[in-house]
């Protein structure tokens, strides 16, 4: 009964499911970044839990088609790194990475946007949708930083690369225009790109989230004429 109800809810809203996926991995990740394999697995895990979610969003073969193209490649590099060692493959891996979560974060907003009703995993998809693109850009970072060492400082260790956690945080900080934080980028490509994702930030919640609000304010103001 339990295995259904939970079958009910993922289909009912995706959206959610998706959200509490990627809040988890956010909590989990800081806890095993000192193990070598688990936080690689752990992202591994996300892309395929994001691939068949997006699916079910979404209903469309070219969605699941090119999610598939995108992601058997960067699970791929994942599994590489994790298990010989191959660290070079970084760049690439993280470069697929954030094309993925990018082009989820453009999915489900062409979802939100694709009719004039605000519903109720509509809503999910909107905080769905915000993590998506903070850890596009984690990724993006990443790749940054494996190019050129030294994009991003820190008041602690500042010679040191930027852990994944920090990256996040520099991310989500940017993203949600509450500030920068104790991570600061340095170099000019690294200032480009969190200076590209302050303005997504800005443009995500001004286009998007205001829509969403004002649809669901005015869906209630219907309800409550009708009583």
């Amino acid at each position: 009964m339990r295995v259904l109800r939970v079958l009910v809810l993922t289909r009912r809203h995706p959206s959610a499911i998706l959200l509490m996926v990627q809040l988890l991995g956010l909590l989990l990740y800081p806890l095993i970044e000192s193990s070598r394999a688990a936080p690689l697995a752990l992202s591994a895990f996300g892309i395929v839990v994001l691939v068949f979610t997006t699916r079910m969003v979404r209903s469309t073969p070219g969605l699941t088609w090119l999610s598939v193209t995108i992601a058997l490649p960067a699970i791929g590099l994942l599994l590489l790194q994790a298990f010989w060692g191959m660290d070079q493959l970084l760049p690439w891996s993280a470069a697929l990475e954030a094309l993925f979560y990018f082009y989820a974060a453009a999915s489900l907003i062409a979802y939100m946007m694709s009719d004039w009703h605000a519903t109720t995993d509509e809503l999910f998809a909107a905080g769905a949708t915000f993590t998506l693109l903070a850890w596009g850009f984690a990724h993006l970072f990443v790749v940054v930083q494996a190019l050129y060492p030294g994009s991003f400082s820190a008041a602690v260790d500042p010679q040191s690369p930027r852990t994944w956690t920090e990256l996040m945080f520099l991310s989500f900080a940017l993203l949600s225009s509450t500030g920068i934080g104790d991570v600061i980028p340095v170099k000019p490509l690294a200032r480009a790109v969190t200076t590209v994702e302050m303005f997504v930030g800005v443009m995500y919640l001004a286009a998007v989230v205001s829509r969403l609000i004002g649809l669901t304010l005015i869906r209630r103001r219907e309800l409550s004429d009708l009583d």
